[in-house]
């Protein structure tokens, strides 16, 4: 019915799948396995990303968490010394002005002060009364006026210089110096009062203060924000790690930006200010030139009650002018 070639035919395609089925059936299992194998590679790979990426999310989490109690603990602590800052006792105000005095040595400046403006006064002629009011001047005023200004010179100084100190901070870490060793290099390089204050963080690190406390220290001895804002990124770096490099770069700019700032701000202010200087000196300035050309037409405001109750209560309201312009013309920042 066939032909011998259908047969043959036949016989090949048997013989064929004959074949096959023996080697699926011998292949099957290592097949299986394999195909298990890989499987479960997968999975463990994908196990094994996913309890990484949980591991990451967990070490950054502790981190903020870490990162947030820092902050608060800091945050607790400056609001101790904000109000301690609010009135420094005098030993402090003249540490921050620079002075290397006691307060016996202020007392007797503060006297001599008020001797020398009473023998001022004296040489002048004054009365009794004026002595008196010299003296206190002399004693009381004087020197307080000379504290805060030095105190504000030297603060200065410090937020002016602060910003070179830190850039010479984040050149000497990326060049692989440990920080205690760029501190002692600002130490004994920078200028005053960077090169002292940072000499105080040194020897604090000598005696066994860790390095976040002693620069938080910097603050109470230099109430300013930029100080605040060094001991903030030195003890979180501490605490929590991170790159300190960039953070103190990023420091570095603020502490810029918020220099040119005030700049601008004192640029702005300043017709302001000229306005109420010569507003405030217009008074003084016209009773010296009427005192000049016409001394019996002024002289009746200080020989006589009314006229020492009409210069007085002039004083007070050209102070109470002076005061609300000094407070419409100054910014906080």
């Amino acid at each position: 019915m066939f032909g011998p070639t259908f047969t043959i035919l036949a016989i090949t395609v048997l013989a064929m799948l004959s074949a096959g089925g023996i080697a699926w059936a011998l292949l099957f299992s290592r097949v299986q396995s394999e195909n298990l194998t890989e499987k479960r590679v997968g999975a463990l790979i994908d196990r094994e990303r996913v309890s990484s990426e949980k591991r990451i999310q967990a070490e950054q989490s502790q981190r903020r968490r870490g990162i947030q109690d820092a902050i608060r603990d800091f945050e607790a602590k400056q609001q101790a010394k904000l109000k301690q800052n609010a009135s420094p006792p005098l030993a402090l105000r003249l540490s921050q002005a620079g002075l290397k005095w006691t307060k016996k040595s202020f007392f007797i400046f503060s006297m001599l002060c008020g001797l020398g403006f009473v023998v001022l006064s004296l040489f002048i002629k004054a009365k009794l009364f004026i002595a008196a009011g010299a003296f206190i001047i002399g004693a009381f005023g004087f020197p307080r006026w000379f504290l805060a200004f030095r105190r504000k010179r030297r603060i200065k100084q410090f937020v002016d210089e602060l910003p070179n100190a830190v850039d010479v901070i984040v050149r000497g870490i990326k060049s692989g110096l440990p920080l205690g060793d760029c501190l002692r290099i600002i130490a004994n390089e920078s200028r005053e009062p960077v090169r002292s204050e940072f000499r105080q963080i040194v020897e604090a690190q000598h005696m066994g203060v860790p390095l976040g406390e002693a620069c938080q220290k910097l603050f109470e001895r230099m109430p300013v924000q930029e100080a605040n804002f060094f001991g903030i990124v030195i003890m979180i770096q501490q605490k929590a790690g991170g790159n300190l490099s960039e953070t103190l770069g990023n420091l570095s700019r603020v502490l810029r930006d918020r220099k040119k700032m005030r700049a601008k701000i004192a640029a702005v202010s300043m017709e302001a200010k000229a306005s109420a200087g010569i507003i405030g000196s217009l008074p003084v300035i016209v009773s010296l030139l009427v005192y000049v050309t016409s001394p019996n037409y002024i002289s009746v405001l200080f020989t006589t009650t009314s006229g020492n109750m009409i210069v007085a209560s002039g004083l007070l309201y050209m102070f109470i002018g002076i005061m609300v312009m000094k407070k419409m013309i100054n910014f906080d920042f």
